[in-house]
């Protein structure tokens, strides 16, 4: 409880907070509690009041290396004394060129043309252009509408909500606002599944017919290969991944992955698209990118794609902040630590105790289906939550989760170890059976 004077200096912060700023995803004024950080380290959050959390989400996918990791702090502090921004525009710098070289190295050979983006939202818009601009190089300025599955989220802009699930997504009220594009049937063949020849030529068939009804006016595919994350964290089928790239080839049509939330190591593979075994056209990266520091982002394409946009002419982006130095710093701190190779061994562990610890969950009787793959862990329940009284609850536990509608899910930063891990499932099957 706050009681100091500190803390009564606190909950005037709070209450400015409650009655002035939008969090997100919330109504001002009626969101569920806010517990305001004071501290981060390692895996923990310490709040005002003392209290420490292990923290599940790695701050939303990102902080894959844990708080204050001294190479990413390194490497911020030297940027900052050189220069903190500088803009891209006829200019350049190390660190935007060493990231990219990095990146290029750890993609497949073709992905090697790179644009630097603010967010994930953003890089998805890019990605967007990126295909529309390849087909107006073609000379068929017709292709501008995209496909994609049900269930997806490719993030908050307009262009991205455009392929964000148009019923069950978050962007709903905006569907008249929004380029109409063509959604096939969430992907229906679950990761660990062993589907037939016959359960994966039905999977694909809505591809087949969508494309051979308006294939002429399809610029691309997008989707997130593998795991569909903030649209129902869901994991599907590698086989039917390579079905819908083999789809798409026999139609020319380009391959757009949003490997945003999936990319760096999630999914046990350090790119989600590995698990089948196919390259896209286009890739779009982000959140772990710079480790959980700063926000930054990647479009990376292949030679042809770029090189038959910029036979028009220029790319159609340019944010201020791109390429922003000291993002561009943290981010090559991170891959660095990652070609060390230890966070396979890392998600591998985290994996095993995830499937351990969340399997008592099974039994609630709240409880649909729990699923694990690499370093996530889902508990989907019969119904939505109630955020007001869950979240304090998961506080009270110890642990920072955050849960939306019917799921209650982790992905823990990769260094978390294995007694922080059992309390953090332990916690999350407390809590469900309490409530």
């Amino acid at each position: 409880m706050l009681t100091s004077t500190t803390d009564t200096q606190w909950r005037q912060r709070l209450k400015f907070d409650h009655d002035h700023i939008w969090h997100p995803y919330t109504a001002i004024g009626h969101g569920p509690p806010i517990f305001p950080v004071v501290a981060a380290d390692g895996v923990r959050l310490e709040l005002a009041d003392g209290r420490t959390l292990i923290d599940g989400m790695a701050s939303w996918w990102s902080v894959i290396h844990g708080y204050n990791h001294p190479a990413l702090t390194e490497a911020m502090k030297a940027q900052i004394d050189r220069f903190p921004h500088v803009m891209f525009g006829g200019l350049t710098h190390e660190p935007a060129i060493e990231l990219a070289k990095t990146l290029t190295e750890m993609l497949p050979a073709d992905l090697n043309r790179v644009f630097f983006a603010d967010s994930g939202s953003v890089s998805v818009e890019v990605a967007v252009k990126m295909a529309v601009q390849y087909w107006l190089g073609r000379d068929q300025p017709q292709r501008q509408k995209l496909v994609t599955v049900r269930r997806g989220y490719h993030g908050d802009t307009f262009g991205a909500m455009a392929v964000c699930d148009p019923e069950t997504g978050m962007h709903g009220w905006f569907n008249q606002n929004l380029t109409q594009h063509h959604f096939l049937p969430a992907p229906p063949l679950p990761f660990h599944a062993d589907p037939t020849p016959r359960q994966l030529e039905a999977a694909l068939q809505p591809l087949r017919d969508c494309l051979a009804q308006h294939g002429k006016s399809i610029a691309a595919l997008i989707l997130e290969p593998i795991v569909q994350g903030a649209g129902g964290m869901r994991f599907y089928h590698p086989a039917l991944l390579r079905g819908m790239h083999g789809v798409c080839r026999e139609h020319g049509i380009l391959i757009i992955h949003d490997e945003i939330a999936t990319g760096f190591g999630r999914t046990g593979k350090l790119f989600a698209m590995e698990h089948a075994d196919v390259v896209p056209d286009i890739i779009c990266l982000g959140k772990a990118l710079t480790g959980g520091t700063m926000t930054l982002a990647a479009t990376i394409t292949s030679p042809e794609v770029a090189d038959t946009i910029s036979r028009k002419g220029p790319l159609m982006h340019g944010p201020t902040f791109m390429a922003n130095p000291l993002a561009c710093s943290s981010a090559l701190a991170s891959l660095r630590l990652l070609q060390t190779g230890a966070w396979q061994d890392q998600v591998h562990g985290i994996e095993t105790r995830l499937n351990r610890g969340l399997a008592p969950c099974r039994d609630l009787p709240n409880v649909a289906e729990v699923r694990v793959l690499g370093a996530i862990g889902v508990v989907e329940l019969k119904a939505p939550v109630n955020m007001h009284q869950i979240q304090p609850r998961f506080v009270e536990a110890g642990v920072w989760v955050r849960p939306f509608g019917k799921l209650v899910y982790v992905m823990p930063p990769y260094v978390m170890g294995a007694d922080d891990l059992d309390h953090l499932t332990a916690a999350i099957h407390q809590v469900l059976a309490d409530a």
